[in-house]
């Protein structure tokens, strides 16, 4: 190639944002003067993304969510695509946010022959195994963040790549900042200190901050002097915000736009157990050798679909990837306030439980990539390689 390629990258939600902008320096890093067009959040926006919308329009989750604005992502896609056909770049690269993105990529690849490269297999081993086969009519390559997923994808005749997870790329703050962080907000260091983290979007942080402060009750009662910290997502901050404030323990909220991200990574280490909204949130836990329970739920018209087509028993990525069931989970039906509270509490009396999810967390971080090269910089060769 005689000049520095170009790209248009799609990223829909946060997780697809951070993938998005370590993609973004891994190909600046390897191809100097690359250029950058497409849709992103903050981080893509930092690595010089101007995005063409904003992102947090398609920050939805579930069916029933989704449906109330059909007729403004339908817009958004063709705007999406026209854009794509107009610049010509030499490879569309979506993140994640499928419903969305491999929309975009099929009018793509129905009006032009632009390479289409998807970041983030998708989940075919858990549910829906059919999207492989659909996925391939529009995508020629697959960067996959697990090392079970580039044969399913493969079987389907798109070229996949396994580049790592990026969770195992992430700064972990030591011991000493880990006790600072306590230092600094008053928290004694042998009070159990517990993360609560309800979520990265808004229909999913309004549906289980109620659960999540109800559960917590009877684990304060039995452990008065326990500390509840709840690190906001940025997306979702002023709900957070508004929703915990009926909260027993007098959460401590951490703010993304005033707390520094050192400091919440301070908060995970901190941590003695987290109650955490089912995601990729789990590995972030993992990584920070931090034990957790996870509960989940959703529209009654989501969970009653996707309840049916889920072909695993346990959702939780640490449960998958380690091939335990050492994180307990509590999803759909079973997001309630006491099985929850029962958990936390176990998990806080019992040595045991702590250590066996300690050994799950560590041999996820070792699959996913662990001492290997950055996943962002290994996303971005693949990218090169599959230009030819």
């Amino acid at each position: 190639m005689s000049r520095p390629p170009r790209f248009f990258l799609i990223a829909g939600e946060p997780s697809g944002d951070a993938l998005g902008a370590a993609l973004m320096a891994g190909l600046r890093s390897l191809a100097p003067g690359v250029a950058f067009h497409g849709i992103g959040g903050p981080l893509m926006q930092d690595e010089g993304l101007t995005s063409l919308f904003p992102m947090d329009e398609l920050s939805v989750m579930g069916i029933a969510e989704v449906l109330p604005r059909y007729f403004a992502l339908k817009r958004r896609i063709a705007q999406s695509a026209d854009q794509v056909l107009h610049l010509k770049p030499d490879a569309l690269i979506t993140i994640d946010s499928p419903d969305f993105s491999l929309r975009v990529a099929a009018r793509v690849k129905a009006a032009s022959r632009i390479r289409t490269v998807h970041y983030v297999a998708p989940t075919v081993w858990a549910w829906r195994p059919k999207r492989a086969a659909r996925m391939a009519r529009v995508i020629d390559q697959v960067l996959a963040l697990f090392p079970f997923e580039p044969p399913y994808m493969q079987a389907e005749g798109m070229r996949c790549d396994f580049v790592g997870h990026p969770v195992v790329a992430q700064p972990q703050a030591s011991p000493a900042e880990a006790a600072a962080f306590r230092n600094a907000h008053a928290i004694a260091p042998d009070a159990p200190l517990i993360l609560a983290l309800p979520g990265s979007r808004r229909g999913e942080v309004a549906r289980l901050a109620p659960v999540f402060g109800a559960a917590l009750a009877p684990v304060l009662a039995r452990h008065p002097a326990l500390r509840v910290v709840v690190p906001a997502a940025r997306p979702v901050a002023d709900a957070v915000l508004n929703l915990t404030r009926d909260w027993p323990g007098a959460p401590l909220i951490l703010d993304p736009r005033t707390t520094p991200p050192a400091d919440k990574r301070a908060g995970f280490v901190a941590a003695d157990l987290a109650l955490a909204a089912s995601g990729t949130v789990s590995l972030e836990l993992a990584a920070a050798a931090t034990p957790m329970v996870i509960a989940y739920d959703m529209n009654w018209l989501s969970r009653a679909i996707i309840g049916r087509m889920l072909r695993l028993d346990t959702v939780t990525l640490v449960n998958i990837v380690s091939e335990t069931r050492a994180v307990p989970e509590f999803l759909g039906a079973a997001c309630k306030p006491a099985p929850i509270a029962a958990a936390l509490v176990r998990l806080l009396d019992d040595p045991a439980a702590r250590a066996a999810q300690l050994s799950a967390a560590r041999l996820t971080m070792t699959r996913l990539g662990q001492g290997d090269e950055a996943p962002g910089l290994r996303a971005a060769r693949a990218v090169l390689d599959g230009l030819g």
